[in-house]
């Protein structure tokens, strides 16, 4: 039982993440078009799919909460999976994800909010000269 909660768990992370790369794969690929150019930034936005999808597993697979199920504590016993433990574990899973996912993008936005204005005050000065 619990290679299958590990197994459902994992398979939900993933799909949280696929979810969040659909849905933010042209707003990231239009600001690294913006600040790095459009010749790199296929390779950097990759990578930061790449990054949510570890990020967003990280985040919705939490194996060493998982050890409850599987080691008792010193002074009890070993937890079962009821079924309000499979509801439980399957949403801490999905809000996992998206938590994790949500940090990773709010750092990725303010740095390249702070690029953005980087580049944008280069080319104003550029067109004042």
């Amino acid at each position: 039982m619990f290679i299958l909660l590990l197994g459902v768990t994992f398979i939900l992370a993933v799909t949280v993440s696929w979810i969040l790369t659909r849905l933010f794969n042209q707003p990231i690929q239009q600001i690294l078009d913006r600040i790095i150019g459009e010749s790199v930034s296929s390779a950097w936005a990759r990578y930061l799919t790449f990054a949510v999808y570890v990020v967003g597993i990280s985040g919705g697979v939490r194996v060493w909460d998982f050890e409850k199920y599987l080691i008792a504590p010193p002074d009890g016993e070993v937890a079962s999976l009821t079924p309000e433990a499979w509801t439980m574990e399957i949403y801490r899973a999905i809000v996992g994800t998206l938590q994790s996912v949500a940090w990773m993008l709010l750092v990725f936005f303010v740095f390249a909010l702070i690029a953005f204005v980087i580049v944008k005050g280069r080319e104003m000065k550029h067109q004042d000269d």
